[in-house]
């Protein structure tokens, strides 16, 4: 065979396979960019990656989510994500190694994954309709005619079947090069125009939080105690602020929704006057403010998933009573409030919690700003004493009134409890575990928090000694966490140190080990140290 033709014997077996697998990435790559360049004109959760991972967290195991969340943190997602690609890449690969002998099954494969990625996307609570299934099925098509052309140089002039030679298969090395040098330009450029397209789809979301300015609220927070804050090393603000603050939910894209779009709806079982509120609205309400510290369920004894911040908003039971709502203790026939968030999270509170006169918020500021993103702007539901998969509604659209026995919420169709009063718990921040001080006095503190009960005690033990009662930090309201310390006479060796709190009612934080499925974790933090 000449040189001048554009066939070419391959003279190494692997060559070819490694070749057709490459170009199964490419056309997976190819997929995936156009997908992306779709769903910014669809909507960024309709991509296939983000609809199959958000379906993929909505069929996990609760005890699997509890198991990411303890390992990864707020990391989760970026893992499931990146375990999402890694699949779909060995997905690829296996379809461009088929495609060298069987063409059309190569194509036919990419299709699927289209199928699978649009029937995610529909599937999801917040889902607009067949609009998001566009990205995945435009995706694939791309993706699957890509594939057919990339495989054809590498199959040789005779189709179905290669000629072979004692050398192996003929094959066309430059149309190869040329077919996925373009391939491979045309779908990076694909990619980063729907990247750059989905980061500004939320522009008018961010305006109208970058031009809102907070009215000053009817009721003020007082100042925080001047005791409240320990001067210690290692022990953790009394006020978190926002970049601190712990962020767990299921949402892989953050919502961005514009305030001057926003709508809440209130309706349901007892409503005898449902109600449409706009951001505008809830604004020219009377606005209170008020420090409250907030707990996730999935935080394990001694974990970080707890903050305290000043929120301001509108009392949610006077929003409730203005719709006629009665609490159960009044002959309400409702006691569950089920909050919608625009990603369609449904989170279940109780009626006679919201309206027992604690300072339960449709909140819309967060330590002296508009809430983040990240943290439900423009409107969120904050509710001391409970946690927050049954109170704390970010993105919130709409409240329905309704009963536990006619309606499971999110968290509860994953076995989690109907309702989750805070438990009581403390924890150890300074000395940190396995840390190694010096011989004397050494300050152990942290925190302790029972929201809507109140600290009244935390007590420290070393080793297998009796409890000592540390020292309080003053007290901002029974809503938020507490500060204490205890001051050690160290010495040389190693050493456990275990913290309990007693809530005001008089319970003492329990020994007892539990995992955070169903209802929170409960037991005891302890550290272990080494004292040189």
């Amino acid at each position: 065979m000449t040189e001048d033709k554009k066939e070419r014997r391959n003279p190494r077996s692997w060559t070819r396979p490694a070749l057709g697998a490459f170009s199964g990435v490419l056309a997976g790559f190819a997929a995936l960019a156009v997908a992306e360049l779709v769903s910014a004109w669809v909507r960024p959760q309709a991509g296939p990656v983000i609809a199959v991972g958000g379906a993929a967290i909505d069929r996990t195991p609760a005890a699997m989510k509890d198991w990411a969340i303890r390992n990864f943190g707020t990391n989760d997602k970026l893992v499931l994500q990146l375990g999402i690609l890694a699949v779909l890449t060995l997905f690829a690969l296996s379809l461009g190694i088929v495609a060298l002998r069987y063409r059309r099954t190569g194509a036919v494969g990419v299709l699927l994954f289209g199928v699978v990625g649009a029937a995610a996307a529909i599937s999801r609570p917040d889902s607009t309709g067949l609009s998001d299934a566009l990205p995945s099925v435009v995706g694939a098509l791309v993706g699957a005619v890509t594939l057919f052309l990339l495989v054809g140089p590498l199959r040789g002039r005779a189709d179905p079947v290669d000629v072979e030679s004692p050398q192996g298969p003929v094959w066309d090395r430059r149309g190869f090069v040329i077919a996925a040098s373009a391939a491979a330009v045309a779908s990076a450029g694909a990619g980063v125009l729907g990247r750059a397209l989905n980061g500004s789809s939320g522009r008018d979301a961010v305006a109208s939080r970058q031009d809102l300015v907070l009215p000053t609220p009817t009721s003020r927070a007082p100042a925080v105690p001047k005791g409240a804050q320990l001067r210690i090393p290692g022990v953790s603000s009394f006020t978190t602020p926002n970049k601190d603050f712990y962020r767990v939910d299921t949402a892989l894209v953050v919502p961005k929704v514009d305030a001057t779009d926003w709508r809440l709806r209130i309706h349901g079982s007892g409503v005898t006057r449902p109600l449409t509120l706009s951001f505008d609205d809830l604004l020219r309400r009377d606005l209170v403010e008020r420090d409250i510290t907030l707990t996730c369920v999935s935080n394990e004894v001694g974990g970080p998933y707890v903050g305290n911040a000043r929120w301001i908003g509108v009392r949610l039971a006077d929003v409730l009573a203005e719709c006629g709502v009665k609490p159960p203790s009044r002959g309400g026939p409702a006691d569950q409030l089920v909050a919608r968030s625009v990603d369609g999270m449904t989170i279940g509170s109780p009626v006679e919690d919201v309206m027992d006169g604690r300072d339960a918020l449709l909140a819309v500021g967060m330590n002296g700003e508009p809430l983040p993103f990240d943290h439900g702007f423009p409107v969120r539901m904050v509710v001391p004493g409970l946690y927050g998969y049954v109170s704390a509604c970010k993105w919130i659209k709409d409240i329905e009134l309704t009963t536990f026995d006619s309606y499971d919420p999110y968290w509860v169709k994953r076995d989690w409890a109907r309702q989750a009063p805070i438990k009581t718990q403390s924890r150890i921040d300074t000395p940190k575990p396995f840390a190694r001080p010096g011989a004397g006095t050494v300050m152990v503190a942290g925190v302790a928090w029972a929201q809507h009960r109140g600290i009244d005690k935390v007590e420290v033990r070393v080793d297998d000694g009796p409890w000592q009662e540390a020292r309080l930090a003053a007290e901002d309201s029974r809503d938020t966490w507490r500060q204490w310390s205890y001051p050690w006479k160290a010495t040389k060796g190693g050493h456990t140190l275990t913290v309990r709190a007693t809530d005001r009612t008089g319970a003492v934080q329990t020994e007892k080990r539990a995992r955070t499925i169903p209802d929170g974790a409960s037991g005891r933090h302890s550290v272990v140290v080494t004292v040189d």
